[in-house]
């Protein structure tokens, strides 16, 4: 994350993260969030791209349109809605593939999500 307090407004306020962990380490913090529907599930933490190595990656990345993370949704058309609302820019508009509808969005700290509804 290029800004881990923007990545913590745009995880909570905007995907609907809860966040589960925030302390200080050196100039940066451990910080992390959890799917509020899971509580006691996997957390994701937004950790600094300070490295340069990692800004380089996730800069490649994002140039290859390629996502840093995928969530899997229930209606990637209604997550798409939704989250437009709240001013959210999709790189990828939901997109029928197979197996699967498709859709990506710029988080806003550096890095491309992908939300993946399944087809079964």
């Amino acid at each position: 994350m290029d800004d881990q307090d923007k990545a913590l407004k745009f995880y909570t306020e905007i995907l609907g993260f809860t966040k589960t962990h925030e302390f200080p380490m050196g100039k940066f913090k451990w910080l992390t969030v959890v799917s509020a529907e899971d509580p006691d599930g996997m957390q994701l933490q937004l950790a600094p791209n300070e490295n340069p190595a990692v800004k380089t990656y996730q800069q490649a990345l994002v140039q290859q349109k390629t996502p840093s993370a995928l969530f899997f949704v229930d209606d990637s058309q209604k997550e798409h809605e939704r989250r437009k609302e709240h001013g959210v820019t999709f790189t990828t508009e939901p997109t029928k593939t197979t197996g699967s509808t498709i859709a990506v969005l710029d988080d806003t700290c550096g890095n491309l999500i992908q939300l993946v509804q399944m087809a079964w």
